[in-house]
């Protein structure tokens, strides 16, 4: 949910109006943005406990704590022998009587003592008196008798000390993780059959805009009309296992119309995004709508693409006003309403990789906006990781996007970039 109040937020980044930049006076810079955002938003406090299974891509709300060391015995982490540590020869050859077998589930019953070793198999338990494993690899002998060689383990060799990876109480899984594959194996070994995790936010969203028509049955669109390509762009970026999803298609530019759909999706949704409509158009009606039926904290930044971008509050959901082109819907979501949703779900603050790499080719800039240039990472013959450009960067492009794997990340103050010239990538597999 978004707290309720605030004022409009117009302070600029930099006092600079020279036309040479494209940097407008009335714009919040990137991190401004991002701060009163993220200033804004409160973490879900309801919580719903879900199996296992299921819990993939949730986000924890309680930390999870282990009841049992993980491993819960000390046990072999090779085939071979147990033995003692101090049966290993200094010099020479030492022979052992093999006094059983131990094998994963059916433990060796027994203390073992001098002179004595244990066939063993990976994952079982240690027997009583060893502390040293010899692969089998290494060791000569028979089915009663093996011999070892001076130098073929150290004392404590190829053993996994129970609770070497989680300790009995200790913290299994942290609150506010968004779980992966690893974390519900991690979960599993410490019997937690099912997880507390935040509940799923709600997310209600449409497009606006009398030039918009769906994709249907492959039909062409009228004269004057287009496909709305947002619509399933927010349909992929919002396809996530802790989300609710709402979407309310497409509304025209009617006040009226606009005034009833964003009053019902904030009716029952936490976030609502609108794409299109928020610009300073004679048709753009989603601005002025958000502020008569809530409020506005800001509605440009200084980013190119992604200028136009509404952020405020109806009720309690909080609102985007996501821009109508297609580029700049996906730039947007990246960069401000993903980092919302994730501290809404409670998830901790986890900064964007930013990685440090040579453009292979120049970039055209003006100083004055954060640029995002869709670009592809590669590698030249001598093994340097490289980055160019996709091609034509207008926000309109939506193949640009397609075939990247990153964006380039050209900070306010940036000119042209040289080739060679050091830029910043951040991975679109983050997202």
């Amino acid at each position: 949910m978004c707290r309720n109040g605030g004022r409009l937020v117009t302070k600029p980044p930099n006092p600079s109006t020279d036309c040479s930049t494209d940097f407008e006076p009335d714009s919040l810079s990137v991190t401004e943005a991002r701060r009163c955002i993220l200033g804004d938003v409160r973490a879900l406090t309801e919580t719903e406990r879900v199996a296992l299974p299921t819990a993939l891509g949730r986000v924890t709300a309680v930390d999870v704590r282990a009841g049992l060391d993980v491993p819960s015995a000390t046990n072999a982490a090779v085939d071979g022998y147990a033995l003692r540590g101090t049966e290993l020869p200094q010099a020479g050859f030492h022979e052992l009587r093999v006094a059983g077998t131990a094998r994963a589930g059916h433990p060796w019953r027994g203390s073992l003592g001098a002179g004595a070793c244990v066939r063993i198999m990976t994952g079982a338990a240690l027997p009583e008196g060893a502390d040293t494993v010899v692969m089998q690899e290494h060791v000569e002998g028979t089915a009663d008798q093996v011999r070892l060689a001076a130098g073929v383990a150290t004392p404590g060799a190829n053993v996994r000390q129970a609770g070497e990876d989680i300790r009995a109480g200790g913290i299994a899984l942290k609150r506010g993780r968004r779980l992966r594959a690893a974390d519900l194996g991690i979960a599993a070994s410490v019997g937690a059959a099912e997880l507390l995790v935040t509940r799923k936010l709600k997310v209600a969203f449409f497009s606006t805009g009398d030039e918009l028509c769906p994709v249907d049955g492959g039909k062409p669109p009228a004269p004057g009309m287009i496909y709305d390509s947002n619509r399933y762009s927010l349909h992929g970026l919002l396809g996530r296992a802790d989300l609710e999803v709402h979407d309310y298609g497409i509304v025209s530019d009617d006040r009226v119309a606009l005034e009833k759909l964003l009053s019902k999706a904030a009716a029952t949704a936490d976030v609502v995004l609108a794409s299109g409509g928020v610009s300073v158009g004679e048709a753009d009606l989603v601005r002025e709508t958000l502020a008569s039926l809530g409020n506005v904290r800001f509605w440009k930044v200084a980013m190119k693409p992604g200028r136009p971008l509404a952020f405020g509050a109806v009720g309690r959901a909080c609102f985007f006003g996501l821009p109508g082109n297609p580029v700049s819907v996906l730039v947007t979501f990246h960069q401000f309403v993903l980092p919302a949703l994730r501290r809404m779900a409670g998830e901790r603050e986890t900064e964007p990789l930013l990685l440090r790499v040579p453009c292979a080719t120049p970039l055209r800039k003006r100083p004055g906006r954060v640029e995002y240039q869709r670009g592809v990472l590669c590698r030249t013959p001598e093994g340097v990781l490289t980055v160019t450009g996709t091609g034509a960067q207008g926000s309109g492009i939506l193949r640009s996007m397609g075939l990247a794997d990153c964006y380039i990340v050209l900070p306010m103050e940036q000119g042209e970039v040289r080739a060679g010239e050091l830029v910043e990538v951040q991975l679109l597999a983050e997202f």
